[in-house]
Order: structure tokens, then C-alpha cells, then sequence
């Protein structure tokens, strides 16, 4: 059986940000800790998994494969789920075989890995991409990268109703709308469809514009029906994917040591910088109150600070 357990059913706490920046401004945010459902199989991409579990159950499959990068957030939650939950897990890598923290886990969890290179690994939008990797793995589901699409997204759906059970506790009676950083787009489209034109949902993009989130966006949208979805996208890649820079880093440490809560460089740490400049730049009115989503994504810290 690869359908989530019943009895695993993880929720987050929804806390006040308090940041002098946002006070200052008027602004009121509530930080949805997506960081803190799991040690392992943390942040959003357990929610993008949830739809995909259920699709290879219903097809009898074995066990999932699926496609990222040395530290992957993706991949290390599939790993660790399938190692916890019984069901094979099987990776597709970008580049060539490193040894990061992620892929130790990756191995310790079981995934058995596959190097792809760079040009292999571009061709992954192509048509035919995935035909040998089904033939050589016929019992196990294909899963695009970053667990994507509308099944993905579907998942992340009951992120709303995980916020809306919340919002009396903080004294709110409803709010203004979302933030959160965007790698695949999958978990806006989740919160757009929820949300059906309810409430605006900023996806602060961690890739440059031209990975195609927003053709990604637009494809779940139209794929499930919606006429009238309310989603903005803003560049915060600072120049590229896992691009990091001395104001970001020091931004991060600044805001940890105000807030307690824990950021990663590329993706929380990009969406919450993000948001101080639109909110210095005017974008929300003082009493705005705003969702902000920690994705997660902290096992991806230790690469990234082995680097640094």
C-alpha cells in the first residue's frame, strides 16, 4: 500500500512573524511552520507527495521515481517516506555523482540513484524522456521533478484549510493573502486552486524566470478547470537558482536571530527578502495581513553551508 497512512496526518502551527520591518510598515504576517511537521519528511513536499502516493496505489505500482538535483528537498522527502512507509524509491540525478549530506541520506534511505548529467537532465521535459526509465522500472510511477503537476498540486490544497482552522487563535478573521517561494510552482498552483480567486497567493520565484514556472502555473491551472485565478509571480532568484549573496546571507541571520525561526538561502530565505522589499516598496497597505509559508527545505542548509 503506498496511500499515506491514515494515522500520519502532520500539521503545522500558524505563528506571528514579528520583524521590525513589517511592524514598522503595518503589516501583519503569520508564518505557517511547514519546517516542523518532521525531521525528515519536512516542509511542502510531503503535501506534494500525498495525490502521487494515492495514483501509484491505485495503479498497483511499487513505488515511485522521480528527478533532482544533489541537494534535492524532493528527493530527500520521497527517500525518507518510502524508507519509512515501505515502498521503493528510485532517483534521477542532475550532473555527476557527488558525495553531498543530501545523497548520503538518499543512500541510507534506500533510493537507488542515477547520474544523468547536465544535458541528460535537461532533456527532461522532452517527449520520450521518460519511456527507458519505465522500461528498465516498469513497476514504479513516474513523478515529474519537484513531485509537480496537478496531482502535486492538489495535495497542497489543504494547506488552506490547515490556515483557515488557525486564524481565530491569532485573532484574525480572515487575511489578505499568501506568500511563498516558488521552485516548481506546484505549491501556488495548490493554494490558487484552493482558493479560487478568494485570496491572492504571491509566489516569490527562487529560479529565474525563464525555468518555466509560470508556464508550469498556468498549465495545473487550466488542467483543473479554473477560469479566475488570483496569483502574482516576483523574481527573487537574485540572479539564479542557488544564487546567494552577502545582503541575502546577512538578511537571513538577521531575521533568525529576531524571530527564532530557522531560513535557508534558497528558497525561505529568498521569499522573506522578497517580501521586505515589496513592503518597503509599498506594495501592501498598513493592516494588511499576509500567509507566509516556511517551505522547508532546511536538510538543504548543509550543502550549502559545507560551501560557504
Amino acid at each position: 500500500m503506498l496511500s499515506p497512512p491514515a494515522h500520519w496526518l502532520p500539521q503545522a502551527s500558524l505563528d506571528p512573524l514579528h520583524l521590525d520591518w513589517l511592524k514598522n510598515a503595518g503589516i501583519e504576517v503569520a508564518i505557517l511552520r511547514l519546517d516542523q511537521i518532521d525531521p525528515l519528511i519536512s516542509g511542502n513536499k510531503w503535501f506534494k507527495l500525498i495525490e502521487h502516493l494515492k495514483a501509484a496505489d491505485r495503479v498497483g505500482a511499487a513505488g515511485i521515481i522521480s528527478l533532482g538535483g544533489a541537494h534535492s528537498n524532493h528527493l530527500h522527502a520521497l527517500a525518507a517516506a518510502g524508507k519509512r512507509f515501505g515502498f521503493r524509491t528510485v532517483g534521477l540525478l542532475r550532473g555527476h555523482p557527488q558525495e553531498t549530506a543530501t545523497i548520503k541520506d538518499l543512500q541510507a534511505f534506500g533510493m537507488q540513484l542515477h547520474w544523468l548529467g547536465y544535458a541528460g537532465y535537461r532533456a527532461r521535459h522532452t517527449a520520450g524522456f521518460w519511456a527507458p526509465w519505465q522500461a528498465q522500472y516498469p513497476d514504479l510511477l513516474a513523478v515529474a521533478e519537484g513531485g509537480g503537476g496537478l496531482q502535486g498540486a492538489k495535495g497542497c490544497k489543504q494547506l488552506k484549510t490547515m490556515v483557515d482552522d488557525q486564524l481565530q487563535d491569532l485573532g484574525w478573521s480572515d487575511h489578505d493573502g499568501w506568500w511563498l517561494a516558488c521552485g516548481t510552482g506546484t505549491t501556488l498552483a495548490g493554494l490558487v486552486l484552493a482558493e479560487a480567486g478568494k485570496h491572492p497567493v504571491y509566489g516569490a520565484l527562487a529560479v529565474p524566470e525563464d525555468h518555466g514556472v509560470a508556464q508550469q502555473v498556468e498549465a495545473i491551472i487550466e488542467e483543473a478547470g479554473l477560469s479566475d485565478p488570483a496569483y502574482e509571480l516576483l523574481d527573487a532568484s537574485r540572479g539564479g537558482f542557488a544564487r546567494v549573496d552577502p545582503e541575502l546571507i546577512g538578511f537571513i541571520e538577521q531575521c533568525e536571530q529576531a524571530s527564532g525561526i530557522p531560513l535557508e538561502p534558497l528558497y525561505t530565505g529568498k521569499a522573506l527578502l522578497a517580501l521586505r522589499q515589496q513592503v518597503e516598496g509599498g506594495k501592501f497597505a498598513p493592516g494588511t495581513r499576509l500567509i507566509f509559508i516556511h517551505t522547508g527545505g532546511l536538510q538543504g542548509r548543509r550543502g550549502f553551508e559545507t560551501q560557504s
